[in-house]
This record gives structure tokens, C-alpha cells and sequence, in this order.
């Protein structure tokens, strides 16, 4: 298979999955969540998981699971969630699998959630740390936005990092936003509701992407070319996604119809 093949192919199959979620968004949801950083952990263990934030894409309701959440109801306070940090991140973990058996039929959109680092498994992982049996999602279920977008848009659509760049490119509000860095350093300082509130951000942003990535408004660096390419394939792609060039070609189609007519009857009066 070609290149120009392959690149048909990847975007017509990022089309469906996305006209998919769209169409079923009853039967999705919107995962993102904050953890520690696995960069400064110098013992090999898995980063510990603080916060958890799902959207319902039809709704737009959202259920969390946090740990400060889980103390609070524990009346354990702020001071002491690091002395109780493995109870407090074993019973919302407990939560988080109940809802994840409750939603196993579901598709979850995420961005970048594909490893043992920061993940479905990473969380999994975690949970088995602390004894927990986790409720596995089937990787069919899994859409990771991060590796849709460059089949839809070309793989130089944005700038790095990613996420922020399309955050700035289509102008959606950064309140409560924290980089990586920052949710690292926010874990450092015991900052759990500003991760909380950060993940919560996240999972809007995520929700406000893939609504505008549906009805094509979704702003990108990529010209005509990094989508479709120059190809007699890519024009024709490109012609059956574009009510304006479809326009443009019956209007010429018509013009050249009316014109060939017009010289026919013109060399038949002779």
C-alpha cells in the first residue's frame, strides 16, 4: 500500500470512529486523570494516582474520584491524606472500578492513556499495588484523541506539546489548566485540589475538542495538502468531504454542459 493509500485509509478510519462517538454519544465517555509524577519516582514503583474525572459526552455531567474527596468523608484532614495515602487511593480506586464494571459496554475518549507511565494500565497497575482486582476495559473501547487527531488533520496539525497548542490554537479557557510540570509540582506541595480541579478542566477541554473535530470547526496548522495530499486520490477525498469544491465543480460541470451544448447547436445551424 502506497503512501497516499495509507493516508486515505487512516483518515477515513478516524472519520468513522469520530462520526461514531458523535452519533452513540450516549454510550461514551471523557477520562482524564492526574497522578504523580513518574519522573521524580526514584524507587521504581508506580506513581500514585490522586484524582479521576469522567464526562458523559451526551451530557456533559461529570463524575470524579478524588482522594481528598475520600477524606474528607473519612474526616481525615488535609495534614494527614500523606500518612493515609494508601487507604485513601485504595477506596477510590474501589469507586473508580465499580463505575468502570457499571460502564464496561462504554467507548472511553481519552488523550495519551496508552501505557504502564500514564494510562488505563498505570491505574490498573496501581490498584493491583494496593490488592485491589481492577475491572479491565477492553482495548476496543479505548479512543485516544492524541492518535486520532494526526489521521484526520496530517501529522504536523499542531505544535508540541499537543494538547496545549490546540488549547491556545481555538482559543478555549486555561482556567484551572496545569502542565505536567505543575501537576507535579502541585502533588509535591499537597496542592489535591488543584490537581482535582486541573483533571476536571481537562476532561471539558477533551469534550470541546471532539465536538469540534465532529462539525469541522476544530481550528489546525494543517493546510489542504497535510490532509488530503496531491493526489488524484486525495482530490477526489477531498471533494467528497467539501460541500463548497463539490459546488464548484457542478457549477463548471454545468457552465461546460451549457457551453459544449451551445456549440453544438450553433455548428448544427450551419
Amino acid at each position: 500500500m502506497n503512501s497516499v493509500q495509507n493516508r486515505t485509509k487512516k483518515r477515513r478510519k478516524a472519520k468513522e470512529v469520530l462520526s461514531e462517538v458523535t452519533n452513540k454519544a450516549s454510550h461514551n465517555l471523557v477520562i482524564h486523570y492526574s497522578c504523580e509524577s513518574f519522573y521524580d519516582i526514584q524507587d521504581g514503583r508506580s506513581p500514585r494516582i490522586t484524582s479521576i474525572a469522567i464526562r458523559y459526552l451526551e451530557t456533559a455531567q461529570t463524575k470524579s474520584f478524588s482522594i481528598h474527596k475520600i477524606a474528607e468523608k473519612k474526616h481525615i484532614t488535609f495534614q494527614d491524606i500523606e500518612s493515609h495515602y494508601d487507604e485513601l487511593e485504595k477506596q477510590m480506586l474501589d469507586e473508580f472500578y465499580h463505575f468502570a464494571k457499571e460502564h464496561r459496554a462504554y467507548k472511553w475518549v481519552h488523550w495519551n492513556m496508552r501505557d504502564g507511565n500514564y494510562g488505563f494500565e498505570a491505574i490498573e497497575n496501581r490498584y493491583i499495588v494496593l490488592n485491589g482486582t481492577p475491572e479491565r476495559i477492553s482495548d476496543s473501547n479505548k479512543i485516544d484523541l492524541a492518535r486520532l487527531f494526526p489521521n484526520l488533520y496530517g501529522l504536523t496539525y499542531i505544535g508540541h506539546p499537543r494538547l496545549e497548542k490546540l488549547i491556545e490554537k481555538n482559543g478555549i479557557t486555561q482556567k484551572d489548566f496545569l502542565t505536567g510540570a505543575k501537576e507535579a509540582e502541585a502533588f509535591n506541595n499537597k496542592e489535591y485540589v488543584k490537581l482535582h480541579q486541573s483533571t476536571l478542566r481537562k476532561v471539558d477541554i477533551l469534550h470541546t475538542l471532539v465536538e469540534r473535530a465532529a462539525d469541522g470547526s476544530l481550528k489546525t496548522n494543517s493546510s489542504w495538502k497535510d490532509i488530503y495530499g496531491i493526489s488524484p486520490q486525495g482530490i477526489f477525498e477531498a471533494t467528497k468531504e467539501n460541500w463548497i469544491m463539490n459546488l464548484v465543480i457542478f457549477v463548471i460541470g454545468f457552465l461546460l454542459k451549457r457551453a459544449l451544448d451551445y456549440g453544438v447547436d450553433v455548428f448544427a445551424r450551419r
